[in-house]
């Protein structure tokens, strides 16, 4: 069966990806009717816009190709209406608490520990909004006169949306404080100030820190805040604005300048619409096609299905783009019948996560998006150079599958005609990868607007073909891309404006002269560097990760000598291997929650794989062919 919008959700939640779960439900009647008041609004305009820019784009590539004659002004309306879907998709993914952060620590401590911990991060949130709301107020002033080019609205139209999005978020998090023990929320809220004030009136203690500093705000205090289940976005946000404010005379409208130029980029509304791909993918029963035709071809072979499995998250990973996704419409398809031929569920849950690692590169990656649109290199260029290091991954796990497996039984063989037939009725699935990379290379629709090509194709596979699609089904799918899409886009305008402070702090050019300095010249960058993504992958996932250090790492590798698409293909794969890496890669515990096994039974056995990754990832990184062989002529050089 395939995973619904809702099941996928809960799971992302139980793994820890989205802050532990959804909110529980107010338990104040008019705290309850504020909030109802503000997802009332708030939600079915997320996802009404998200149907726009599916709209807008369509209507983009149709008046280009199809009429020859481009409208000037479609990519600047979906601009100016993304920062407002950024917003709006943080405040509802505020509301359902599915921000992403790290929950490690709060699955551990007590039940009075966490409602502490809760109400600080309330506070910390709090605090921000509060810093940022007038530095926002003033970057609004400064926008007014500022036209567009095509539309020539107001500048300051998409500025409101940074207002209202903060002010929102401000109000739900102040209600989440009345939820809580008033005597922990006085307590917190006294040493918040207090602290807040001493290190203010001090702050000229600071001044002869120097870089010292970096480690006292970038590390110290976002480490902190993420440590104890702050958000991501909001522990970047705080850590970037205590920075400037303590130890710089910059303004703070800087900060919402670099939030707006972060999270409006044209090229990052492929994330909502491939999150929104995935997802429908699921519901129109494309990708429990694929799978049962992968199993009804080699099924049969003893460790069979474990070469199904790594395949099939392979092939569905090049439509949906969500690993989430992928996981939990595989796993539902192939444990079964696994488990009746004696794998055990700790062995597949290993298999099922290292698999999720390798398909990091296989287009359409969020994490290739996001590394085009911080870094600067072609999408296009970067799904191309992306299917050829997956495979190499793929053969080294299946490896390892297989030699595990040979102690199992052998299934039966599917008859020809079963197998055909499954073959028959998966071809609109098989096509869906290849009519995305057709468009994008024929230069039909862009990266971003490819998407919405997949969107209108599995729409009508799944409507007319499958006749699986719930058209009821819509609405809380573009709920639940709203919220994700907001999470994330939200992470990429704090990190922006955090990694905009850690540049004029001077420290990218410092980390460009240690690395320059590595011994061991292009090899010795490549080696710390996987050391460095993997580190990084398992403690901030690879979105903000890639947003806050690709900038300043692809830099150092270039100077290098080191083609940027073939160290984008490395940083991808260590990063991804970090994610699914016990004890923090937090996709490890989504795995687990997808195959429902113990993430403590499961450490032992995900070792023989993530050794695997490691040894095709060395080889990846020191032949660079596999990852520029399909790139055109000169690309690659």
């Amino acid at each position: 069966m395939s995973a619904s919008v809702e099941s996928i959700a809960a799971l992302e939640g139980s793994a820890g990806l989205h802050g532990g779960g959804r909110v529980p439900p107010f338990r104040r009647s008019w705290a309850a009717a504020i909030d109802r008041a503000i997802g009332a609004v708030v939600e079915p305009a997320s996802a009404l816009l998200i149907a726009v820019e599916i709209g807008i784009l369509a209507l983009g590539v149709f008046m280009r190709y199809v009429v020859h004659d481009a409208f000037i002004w479609t990519d600047e309306l979906a601009t100016v209406l993304l920062l407002w879907l950024a917003m709006l998709g943080s405040v509802v993914a505020y509301r359902r608490g599915e921000h992403i952060r790290l929950t490690a620590v709060l699955r551990r401590v007590s039940a009075r520990t966490r409602e502490i911990l809760e109400a600080v991060s309330s506070v910390i949130i709090v605090i921000f909004v509060i810093e940022l709301v007038p530095a926002s107020f003033a970057f609004f002033k400064l926008q007014m006169s500022d036209l567009t080019p095509a539309l020539s609205i107001p500048r300051s139209y998409i500025v409101l949306a940074i207002i209202v999005g903060l002010g929102l978020i401000l109000v739900l998090a102040l209600l989440r404080l009345s939820e809580c023990d008033p005597k922990v929320v006085a307590t917190v809220v006294i040493v918040a100030t207090a602290l807040s004030a001493a290190i203010w009136f001090e702050r000229g203690l600071f001044t002869g820190l120097g870089n010292v500093n970096l480690l006292v705000f970038f590390v110290g205090l976002v480490g902190l805040c993420v440590a104890i289940g702050v958000p991501i976005a909001f522990s970047f946000g705080v850590g970037t604005l205590s920075y400037l404010a303590i130890t710089t005379h910059v303004p703070l409208n800087t900060v919402v300048s670099r939030m707006e130029e972060g999270a409006s980029a044209l090229v990052l509304l492929a994330v909502p619409l491939f999150i929104f791909l995935g997802l429908i993918m699921e519901n129109a029963g494309i990708a429990r096609r694929l799978v049962s035709a992968l199993a009804s071809m080699v099924g049969h072979f003893r460790g069979g299905l474990n070469i199904v499995l790594v395949a099939a998250m392979y092939v569905v990973s090049g439509i949906s783009g969500s690993k989430i996704a992928d996981m939990a419409a595989v796993a539902p398809v192939l444990f079964p019948d696994m488990e009746r031929r004696g794998q055990k569920r700790t062995e597949m849950i290993s298999l099922l996560a290292t698999s999720g690692a390798m398909a990091e590169t296989i287009p359409p990656s969020l994490v290739l998006i996001i590394i085009g649109s911080v870094v600067g290199i072609s999408i296009n260029s970067l799904f191309r150079a992306g299917f050829l290091p997956a495979i190499v991954c793929s053969i080294f796990l299946i490896a390892v599958a297989l030699y595990n497996s040979r102690h199992d039984s052998v299934g039966q063989r599917a008859p020809l005609s079963f197998v055909m037939k499954a073959l028959f009725v998966a071809i609109p699935g098989f096509a869906l990868p290849l009519l995305i990379r057709y468009f994008v290379a024929e230069g039909i629709a862009t990266a971003t607007e490819v998407s919405v090509v997949g969107i209108i194709y599995t729409l009508l596979v799944g409507w007319l073909v499958y006749r699986e699609l719930d058209v009821r089904k819509l609405y809380p799918t573009l709920l639940e891309t709203s919220a994700l899409a907001g999470a994330i886009l939200f992470i990429i305008a704090t990190a922006t404006a955090m990694g905009w402070a850690l540049t004029q702090s001077g420290f990218a050019q410092q980390l460009a002269d240690i690395l320059s300095h590595a011994p061991g010249g292009r090899t010795g960058i490549m080696l710390i560097s996987i050391v460095l993504f993997v580190v990084l992958g398992s403690v901030l996932e690879g979105i903000p990760a890639m947003v806050l250090f690709g900038p300043l790492l692809f830099p150092v590798a270039k100077a290098a000598g080191i083609n940027e698409i073939h160290y984008a293909m490395v940083a991808v794969l260590a990063m991804g291997i970090g994610l699914f890496s016990p004890p923090l890669g937090i996709g490890y515990y989504s795995a687990c929650a997808i195959g429902k096994a113990d993430p403590d039974g499961a450490v032992v056995r995900i070792l023989p794989y993530l050794g695997a990754l490691l040894i095709a990832l060395v080889i990846i990184a020191l032949v660079p062919w596999i990852s520029l062989v399909f790139l055109p002529p000169g690309v690659g050089q």
